[in-house]
């Protein structure tokens, strides 16, 4: 174990990882030093930084900072109390947080895409060895949520988290609702200005999303699971029209995880969790968060809806979130103690599987497009499929008209039904000889 800090003015931090939110670390360490050591009683003193790139000016100043690419010579260092993961991934981010619990360290991480895989074997081996792992950064950036749901929100019985979890995508379905451009053309504009990646996958595909929704349906339900658990779509079969029929119907679309408990008479529980695109009505908070940020609704059983907003991702917004947890486990040292508990709310022998909601239990309304050739009797074959699986129409719009042979978008919005039928009669349309594209479908969140 690490040796004690009693004698010590300060807890001293290391830093792996110096890329854009490690260098954001350490500019508020370094900023906002007064008001961290006023806060504490005793300040937090960044000791070492380890990181592959040496040469690169991050305009921080690292006087009295030990900078080299040792990461083992850092967890080593006596002078080291918290170990701070940015480096990401999964091999080698895991490798160094089991070897700084190894060595007695505390750990802060923003690794949702680890925690979400891995959370169980690394919490366990926090726990064995008396120390804590600390990860508000991982769900919302600088948003408090984790925090909120662990200490805020504890006595409640959560009903519900939804929101969006994502701020590229979120930025992307913004700028095609206000811009009218294809998701393609507004992709390469949200790499140009840095808030997509050269490979947008993760976000663009939900998978980021439900990384972060493991985690919170973990801290909201006590539920383990992996986002591969966790149905997820992404955005790229939305095209400008779905905006504007959103718009003419009253909704917007955003990209939402939604996780919701379910609770029979007997307290027996089923946890529903999905990553997809969503139409919420227009007059919802969640609809009025647009560009680059996040917004998380929680709903408990004596506190109601609350709504957590800000900033997603970014270097200060991330870094404020880091360096709140490492202000936690510093009052912790300084007590005596080894930080929360329960990193993820439940404690340990509380969180397990639980059975999940199946998607085709779900039952709501749904906004559909489908593209089919322009000519008689092809919305009567489409109508037929639907009406088989006892699917009601609520409106039906025509977008343009072709000539001979060619194919228009073709829009319903259906009454409420159940996913099951959806799905079955969407298989039926789409081998349809007059539907020339797959189905898009985006469901409609009503109680927002």
């Amino acid at each position: 174990m690490v040796e004690k800090v009693a004698d010590r003015s300060s807890v001293g931090v290391g830093l792996i990882g110096f890329g854009t939110i490690g260098t954001g670390v350490a500019k508020v360490l370094r900023q906002n030093a007064d008001v961290i050591e006023q806060r504490l009683g005793f300040p937090l003193r960044l000791v070492r930084i380890a990181d592959l790139d040496l040469e690169t000016d991050r305009r921080v100043d690292l006087t009295d900072i030990r900078f080299d690419a040792d990461s083992a010579g850092l967890i080593a260092d006596p002078e080291v109390d918290i170990v701070i993961e940015l480096i990401g991934g999964y091999d080698v981010a895991k490798r160094m947080i089991l070897d700084s619990i190894d060595a007695g360290k505390h750990v802060v991480t923003a690794n949702k895409a680890l925690l979400a895989l891995h959370g169980r074997e690394i919490f366990a081996s926090a726990a064995k060895a008396g120390v804590d792992v600390a990860f508000e950064a991982a769900v919302g950036g600088g948003i408090p949520i984790l925090r909120s749901l662990r200490e805020g929100l504890a006595a409640n019985h959560i009903e519900s988290v939804l929101g969006i979890l994502n701020g590229t995508t979120n930025y992307v379905l913004t700028e095609m609702e206000r811009t009218g451009e294809a998701f393609e053309v507004v992709l390469k504009r949200a790499q140009d200005l840095g808030y997509a990646e050269a490979d947008p996958s993760f976000d663009v595909d939900g998978i980021d999303a439900a990384h972060k929704l493991a985690l919170l349906a973990a801290m909201a339900f006590g539920a383990e699971l992996t986002h591969e658990q966790i149905p997820t779509e992404g955005i790229r079969a939305l095209t400008p029209v779905d905006f504007e029929l959103a718009a003419e119907f009253g909704y917007r679309i955003k990209l939402l995880g939604i996780a919701k408990c379910h609770r029979d008479v007997a307290g027996n529980e089923r946890i529903e969790v999905r990553v997809h695109p969503t139409m919420v009505p227009a007059g919802s908070m969640l609809a009025g968060v647009d560009a680059a940020m996040n917004a998380v609704e929680v709903i408990g059983d004596a506190v109601g809806p609350t709504l957590y907003y800000g900033a997603g991702a970014g270097e200060l917004p991330t870094a404020s979130a880091v360096v709140a947890d490492l202000m936690e486990i510093a009052r912790e040292i300084r007590r005596g103690g080894s930080g929360p508990v329960a990193p993820l709310s439940y404690m340990p022998d509380h969180l397990v599987p639980k059975p999940l909601f199946p998607m085709s239990e779900l039952r709501g309304r749904a906004y559909l497009r489908f593209t089919a050739v322009d000519r008689p009797g092809v919305l009567s074959h489409i109508t037929g499929a639907l009406g088989e699986q006892g699917i009601g129409i609520e409106s039906v719009v025509q977008k343009g008209s072709g000539t001979a042979g060619d194919s228009v978008p073709v829009i319903l919005l259906t009454h409420p039904t159940s996913e099951s039928a959806l799905q079955a009669a969407l298989e039926s349309v789409d081998r349809l000889d007059d539907v020339t594209a797959p189905t898009v479908m985006v469901r409609i969140e009503e109680e927002l």
